[in-house]
C-alpha cells in the first residue's frame, strides 16, 4: 500500500486532528499519504485544513490534503477512516450533566456509563449508521478507528448495526496510565513488561514487571507510605479488588456505586463532579487559538500524541509489527464476559491488520464489574438495534451510580427529561416519554 488515502470524519476537533497528523507525518512512509478531513462546520473545518498544511510543512511532508464537506466524497477510496465526531459538541454535554444533577445524579466525565453516556451513545448511533452505510458503499475495504466515546456501546453498534467487521476502537488509557506508573515508581517505560485486559475505561494491569519482578509489590508500599496517593479512586479500588484500573480516578468513580452518591467520599477521594464540563471549555478555547494563530500567521503546536491510530496505520501499510490496545468485539477474547460485549484487549497489528489476543479469564471480582458494565451497554445498543424506549431505563437501572442515587421511579423520571431535551438527535423510535 503506497500513498494511503486517511479520512479524519470530525476533524473540526482541531486539537486532536493536530497530534494525529503530527504522528502521521512523523513517519517518513506516511509522509506522501493521503489526507480528506470532513466536518459539518465550515469554519472549523477550515481550519483543521489550515491546521493539517501548517503541520505537513512543519513535518516535511508531501501530503495530499483535502477538505470536504461531503462524507461521501471525503472517504471515496478510503484506506483507513479516523472518527472524531462528538454528536451535540458542548451544548449537549451541558444537558448530559445538568438535567441528571437536577434530578440528584452526580457525574465526573459522563461519557462511558451512567446517564451522560447513555444518551451521548444514543445521538451517536443515527450517525454511526449512516458513517457505516457510506463505508460501505465507497470504500468497503477500509479500517475505521473510533475514537468517539462511548467506545464500547458505539464500537458494539457499529458492528451489529452496520456488519462492519474492520472496526477497532481507541483510546490511550492503558498507555498512559503504565506511563504514570512507571514514573511513579521511576523505572523506565521502555524497560517494562505490561498486560492488561477488561473494557473500555475499566480494563486492568493484570501484569506489571521489570527485569521479570513483579512491580505490584513496589507499588502497594509506595500506597502504603503515602496517604495522598491513597485519597484517589483507581488507588482505593486497586487496593481493595487487587489489579489496577486502567482509567482515571474520575472516570473509574462513575462506573461503580460506591463513591458518588457519599459526600464524604466525595471529600476523601477529591472527586471534582462536574469536571468534563471544564474540559469542554478549555477544548473550545484550544480550538479558538488555533484558529486565531493560524489566521495571523503565528505558530502552533505541531507535537505528536503518540496515539494508536498512526502507529496502527504505519504497522499495515509497512508490514512492521507492533502491539496496540483496542476494542474489539470478544468471541471468546477474555472468556469469563460476553461474547457479544465490546472488551479492551491487546492486539497484534502488521500488514494483515488489527489481530485481537486471547486474554483467557479475568480474576472474578473484576470480571464481575466488567459484566455490569457490559450489560447496561448492550441495552442501550438494543434500545436502539430494537427501537425499544423501554430499554433506555432498563441500562439507567442496570447502571451502578445511578441506581445507587435514585429510585426505580425517578430513573423512569430522568431518562424522560433527558429523551425530551435530546429527541432532535435521537432516532424517532427512541423519542417516547413513558412516564414513571
Amino acid at each position: 500500500m503506497t500513498n494511503p488515502k486517511i479520512v479524519l470524519i470530525g476533524a473540526g476537533s482541531v486539537v486532536f486532528t493536530q497530534g494525529l497528523l503530527a504522528d502521521l507525518f512523523a513517519f517518513p512512509e506516511l509522509k506522501t499519504a493521503r489526507i480528506a478531513l470532513h466536518d459539518i462546520d465550515a469554519e472549523r473545518l477550515a481550519t483543521a485544513e489550515a491546521a493539517a498544511r501548517y503541520i505537513a510543512e512543519r513535518r516535511g511532508a508531501d501530503a495530499h490534503i483535502t477538505a470536504h464537506a461531503d462524507r461521501r466524497a471525503a472517504l471515496d477510496g478510503a484506506d483507513f477512516v479516523i472518527n472524531l465526531v462528538q454528536i451535540g459538541m458542548g451544548e449537549a454535554t451541558r444537558t448530559d450533566f445538568e438535567i441528571p444533577a437536577r434530578h440528584g445524579v452526580r457525574q465526573t466525565i459522563g461519557d462511558t456509563l451512567g446517564v451522560g453516556g447513555i444518551f451521548r451513545a444514543l445521538r451517536t448511533f443515527p450517525f454511526l449508521k449512516a458513517l457505516g452505510e457510506d463505508i460501505a458503499a465507497v470504500c468497503p475495504g477500509a479500517w475505521l478507528l473510533n475514537y468517539t466515546n462511548p467506545m464500547a456501546m458505539n464500537v458494539q453498534y457499529l458492528t451489529a448495526a452496520t456488519g462492519l467487521t474492520r472496526v477497532v476502537g481507541l483510546c490511550h488509557s492503558v498507555y498512559w496510565t503504565m506511563h504514570d506508573l512507571c514514573a511513579l515508581l521511576k523505572v523506565p517505560f521502555d524497560e517494562i513488561t505490561y498486560r492488561a485486559a477488561g473494557v473500555n475505561h475499566q480494563a486492568w494491569v493484570l501484569r506489571f514487571e521489570h527485569d521479570g519482578t513483579d512491580l505490584y509489590p513496589r507499588l502497594d508500599a509506595l500506597f502504603a507510605e503515602n496517604e495522598q496517593l491513597r485519597r484517589r479512586v483507581r488507588v482505593d479500588m486497586y487496593r481493595r479488588l487487587g489489579h489496577y484500573p486502567t482509567e482515571t480516578s474520575e472516570h473509574s468513580s462513575e462506573y461503580v456505586p460506591w463513591y458518588l452518591h457519599h459526600d464524604s467520599e466525595i471529600e476523601r477521594l477529591r472527586l471534582p463532579i462536574g469536571a468534563y464540563l471544564g474540559i469542554v471549555d478549555e477544548n473550545v478555547a484550544a480550538y479558538e487559538r488555533t484558529r486565531d494563530d493560524l489566521a495571523a500567521g503565528a505558530c502552533i503546536d505541531v507535537e505528536g500524541t503518540m496515539e494508536y491510530a498512526p502507529q496502527i496505520i504505519h504497522s499495515i501499510v509497512t508490514g512492521t509489527p507492533r502491539t496496540v490496545y483496542g476494542n474489539v468485539p470478544n468471541h471468546g477474547l477474555i472468556e469469563n464476559l460476553p461474547a457479544h460485549g465490546v472488551v479492551e484487549v491487546p492486539c497484534l497489528v502488521d500488514r494483515s491488520g488489527v489481530q485481537p489476543t486471547r486474554a483467557g479469564a479475568l480474576p472474578p471480582q473484576l470480571a464481575a464489574l466488567n459484566r455490569t458494565y457490559l450489560s447496561m451497554n448492550d441495552l442501550v445498543v438494543r434500545a436502539a438495534l430494537e427501537d425499544e424506549p423501554r430499554h433506555i431505563r432498563h441500562a439507567a437501572m442496570t447502571d451502578p451510580a445511578t441506581a445507587a442515587a435514585l429510585r426505580v421511579e425517578q430513573i423512569w423520571e430522568l431518562c424522560d427529561d433527558m429523551v425530551r431535551a435530546h429527541a432532535e438527535r435521537l432516532q424517532p423510535g427512541l423519542r417516547a416519554t413513558l412516564g414513571s
